[in-house]
Parts: structure tokens; C-alpha cells; sequence
């Protein structure tokens, strides 16, 4: 499921933010990056709501009095916030709550993997959100697309209101 996340939260976190501020590559690799505690036999503690809070918290002292560096790196706890979202990983009180409910992590409250033809049909929904994400940011012409492999960022002029609206 990794166009579902990466996808849908470059494109989720930039309409509503609408910074240029923010490294969005940030955003998707850290929506992406709780997939691999699936894989090793998770979840752990990054489909709890402790690994964005204590990242963003990081972030915060060690960046203080840089807001613009601030907001860069908060991508990472935007990110973590945004699996969490698309992942349902909330609806699952004691594994969303950990450690606040006790430190075990009852089987039952791992998340379950859809059937296959869900999972495709959420991969493709992630892409074609990712494919709207590049076109409404400018991301298939060359200079908006080298400033963000670049930096992460998205240009001004690529965050105003889309083409066409008053």
C-alpha cells in the first residue's frame, strides 16, 4: 500500500497547509515508513499517536526560533500523522493510545490487510491522486519539478488556487 499513503498525503497535506514551507518528499517518506514495522512483524510504536507527537515535539526544541527549518522538518510528524490517518490506526483505541492504556499490544488490535482487489484498488487510488498532485503543483513542467527533487518544496506560484477558479 505505498502509493495509498505517499500519494494521498503529498496531496491531502499540501491542499490543506498549502505551504511552500514544507518538504513534502518528508511527508510522503515518513507516510510510508510505519509499512515496514508491518513487515517486521509490527505494529510497534509508530501506528501509535506517540512517534508523531514525540517527533513534532523534537522538532520543535531542537529547530527553536528557526520556524522555517521548523516547518521543513515537521514533515516527518505530518507524515507519521497522515499513516495514522489513512491507515484507520485511530479506530484501534490501545494500539493508537499506547502506551497510555498498558504496554502490551493485544493481537487484536494489529491492523488487518484488505482483501487484494481493495488493496489495488487503494493503490490506485493513491496513484491517481499522486498523478492530480503533479499536474495542479506544476510538478510535470521542468523548473517547478527540479525545485522540488531539489528541495522538497513546492513553488509559490504552484500553491495558489487552481487553474480556472476565480
Amino acid at each position: 500500500m505505498f502509493f495509498w499513503f505517499a500519494g494521498l498525503s503529498f496531496v491531502l497535506v499540501a491542499l490543506v497547509f498549502a505551504s511552500p514551507a514544507i518538504d513534502y518528499r518528508l511527508v510522503m517518506g515518513a507516510s510510508v515508513v510505519p509499512i515496514l514495522e508491518m513487515i517486521f512483524g509490527g505494529p510497534w510504536a509508530l501506528h501509535t499517536l506517540l512517534a508523531p507527537v514525540t517527533v513534532m515535539t523534537l522538532v520543535m526544541l531542537i529547530f527553536r526560533g528557526r520556524r522555517l527549518v521548523q516547518r521543513r522538518w515537521l514533515g516527518i510528524s505530518i507524515g507519521l500523522f497522515m499513516y495514522l490517518v489513512l491507515d484507520g490506526a485511530w479506530t484501534r483505541t490501545t494500539l493508537f493510545w499506547w502506551p497510555f492504556f498498558g504496554f502490551s499490544i493485544d493481537p487484536s488490535d494489529t491492523p488487518t490487510w484488505e482483501a487484494p482487489v481493495v488493496l489495488v484498488v487503494m493503490e490506485l487510488v493513491g496513484l491517481a491522486a499522486l498523478a492530480w498532485g503533479l499536474r495542479r503543483y506544476q510538478l510535470d513542467k521542468p523548473g517547478p519539478r527540479q525545485h522540488f527533487l531539489a528541495t522538497g518544496q513546492l513553488t509559490r506560484s504552484a500553491m495558489g488556487p487552481p487553474p480556472g477558479t476565480c
